[in-house]
């Protein structure tokens, strides 16, 4: 059935056409309403925000790196004057949410992949005694023997196993992270220097997930942290919604129906701009706007929205070769909790090329001297995509002027030296 769906579709989708054909294409979806589907609501973040405050004196001690923050791990909100003048042309602000800088494993990840090994970590050590929810986390510090009876295992193209491995190893837990065939050499090496197991695969991203759970199922100490059905990682990506608020109150910008918001959100699999457009729906409701960017060589959330059919077609099954740059992002099926809970709250979804990740890597760089890996980069051809749409006219919005434009900047900070110059030269090059 879904063999003749597919087929059907290659024939008579004109925007599928133009996916197998490598063509950067954005996708409107004529279903927005801002409804969510599912179980969860605000309840369960403020549950996971309570989790975090109370995770951080332990997270203080263990990361000096987050003293300042008191062992919050966030990260700063950018304007960004320079590469809205020359290269973005909104006549709003334009902000980066600068994950890149968040502090353990420098890319969203530490969000979800972090809040997800704290909260089973919570769970182990509240069940077998040795911890109560009134105690000072910060005893944990010393509990890496308890810690290292039990395992976790994930399946990561990089960034998520780099949140969950380092975490999970500096508490003591034996982690074992499947890498997909898109994962850079650099990060593999990283975490077998924090003691994590790293095992290869010459596979992509599902099938390094399906060997994780698979390996999981079998040991009864292990758990299996899943990118493509969590709700743990979900929520952790939901609590930066919050505190984003807070964030742009700082900068005294307010968000309205006159003042709507647009996030623009690299997609891999789904879990992270998923968790975040769930947070940011509950904080602001109608009045923001998410859109997901995507690879032309990975176009996965997209095609699962567009043909209805979210994880129960990939982009393998159209004849995309899954080979891109942008490794975060390098996913060839979505995210079934995320595609199906938020099929109606996603604003649209577009891809971009490789070629305009870099370009956009040498823009930023030179006008604002940050660097963000290439996965980290796809927010920044939202804003000019949508204006040159129809969205506004879809949604109602009469003064595209009064919208502020968020970009957010998904990685970069752990990149070593030697990789981000390979990287900027490259960058140089597209962006002459």
């Amino acid at each position: 059935m879904i063999n003749n769906q597919i087929q059907q579709l290659l024939a008579d989708d004109s925007l599928i056409k133009k996916l197998v054909k490598y063509e950067p294409v954005l996708w409107l979806n004529q279903q927005y309403d801002s409804t969510i589907r599912g179980p969860l609501s605000s309840v369960h973040v403020e549950d996971a925000i309570r989790r975090l405050e109370r995770f951080a004196p332990y997270i203080a001690k263990a990361f000096p790196e987050t003293s300042k923050q008191k062992g919050i791990i966030e990260s700063p909100l950018l304007t960004l004057f320079n590469m809205k003048e020359k290269h973005v042309n909104v006549k709003g602000d334009l902000l980066l949410k600068a994950d890149n800088e968040l502090p353990i494993s420098g890319s969203i990840k530490a969000r979800g992949g972090i809040y997800e090994v704290l909260k089973h970590a919570e769970h182990l050590a509240l069940s077998e005694g040795i911890l109560n929810l009134t105690d000072d986390y910060s005893k944990l510090f010393n509990q890496q023997a308890f810690f290292s009876q039990y395992s976790i295992a994930v399946g990561s193209t990089g960034n998520l196993g780099l949140s969950i491995g380092i975490m999970g190893a500096k508490l003591g837990f034996r982690v074992y992270v499947h890498m997909s065939s898109e994962a850079k050499k650099w990060k593999k090496e990283l975490l077998k220097q924090k003691g994590v197991q790293v095992i290869e695969h010459t596979s992509d991203f599902s099938a390094a997930v399906a060997e994780g759970r698979r390996q999981a199922e079998s040991d009864p100490t292990m758990y299996f942290i899943d990118d493509e059905h969590s709700e743990h990682l979900f929520l952790g990506y939901a609590v930066a919604a919050f505190r984003l608020k807070k964030q742009l109150e700082e900068k005294q910008i307010s968000i309205s129906q006159e003042y709507p918001l647009f996030v623009y959100l690299p997609c891999g699999v789904g879990g992270g701009p998923g968790g975040i457009t769930f947070g940011l729906k509950q904080v602001f409701g109608e009045h923001v706007h998410c859109f997901f960017a995507e690879p032309t060589h990975a176009p996965a959330m997209l095609l699962g929205l567009r043909t209805g059919l979210h994880e129960k077609i990939s982009v393998q099954d159209i004849g995309i070769e899954l080979k891109t740059e942008a490794d975060g992002l390098a996913v060839g099926r979505p995210s079934q909790l995320v595609g199906h809970m938020l099929e109606k709250a996603i604003s649209g979804v577009y891809t971009v090329s490789d070629r305009e990740l870099y370009e956009m890597m040498h823009f930023l760089k030179n006008e604002e001297g940050i660097f963000l890996e290439p996965s980290a980069l796809a927010g920044f051809l939202g804003p000019k995509k949508i204006l040159q749409s129809m969205y506004s006219e879809q949604v109602g919005i009469t003064n595209m002027s009064k919208v502020t434009h968020l970009v957010w900047g998904t990685g970069g900070s752990m990149v070593p030296d030697e990789i981000q110059q390979q990287y900027l030269h490259l960058a140089k090059k597209a962006g002459e």
